[in-house]
């Protein structure tokens, strides 16, 4: 059924695996990370939905635990430490047919470990995320990431009250740093797990 983006992938020195839900997902990861190994992972409502932080909790002994920081600084020094990470999970704003990778991070912690750092990257996406293009790509998070994320975190911008991206220059914009990702140069570095459901925004 995804036969065109996992070709797509392959070219862009990225892992395809399509998986039907989270048992299934949750089973594929049991084999793939061990007890000792550090796991990190970025903020998604996708990886909540999917009960991974609880998951990871349960099967490794070096989980960078987010919701364990108590203070700005020890977060910041968490996102330092997930550079040394085994592996890293995040989801994606939006990927194209042809294999592109669209994020966007408001502190930069989250693309930041998903470019350099961490040995095996696994971003998990719903079906929903996939579109035709970067235009396609651009308006998905104007149009839905964006706002419904701004509006989770209660923040102080005009897309909270609109439901609609104005490109803004609010302190509380979130949409700060933009990566587009087109090739992985380490093998077996970069994965994209499909999960066949809609996950996150």
């Amino acid at each position: 059924m995804y036969s065109y983006l996992e070709a797509s992938l392959k070219k862009r020195n990225i892992t395809f695996i399509h998986l039907k839900d989270k048992t299934e997902l949750h089973t594929y990861l049991s084999k793939q990370i061990q007890a000792n190994d550090i796991v990190a992972n970025g903020a998604s409502v996708t990886l909540e939905q999917l009960e991974l932080p609880d998951f990871f909790r349960r099967q490794t002994n070096n989980y960078l635990d987010r919701k364990a920081c108590q203070t700005r600084e020890d977060k910041d020094d968490m996102y330092r430490q997930t550079f040394f990470a085994d592996y890293y999970f995040l989801s994606a704003n939006a990927i194209t047919e042809d294999g592109i990778i669209v994020n966007v991070d408001g502190y930069g912690n989250r693309v930041a470990a998903m470019l350099f750092g961490p040995k095996k990257v696994f971003l998990i996406i719903g079906a929903n995320k996939i579109v035709a293009d970067l235009e396609a790509a651009e308006a998905r998070i104007k149009a839905i990431a964006g706002p419904l994320d701004a509006k989770k975190l209660n923040k102080k911008t005009p897309c909270t009250y609109t439901g609609v991206c104005s490109d803004c220059n609010s302190p509380d914009r979130i949409c700060n740093k933009y990566v587009t990702y087109k090739r992985e140069s380490i093998a077996n570095r970069m994965h994209i797990i499909l999960l066949d459901q809609e996950l996150g925004y």
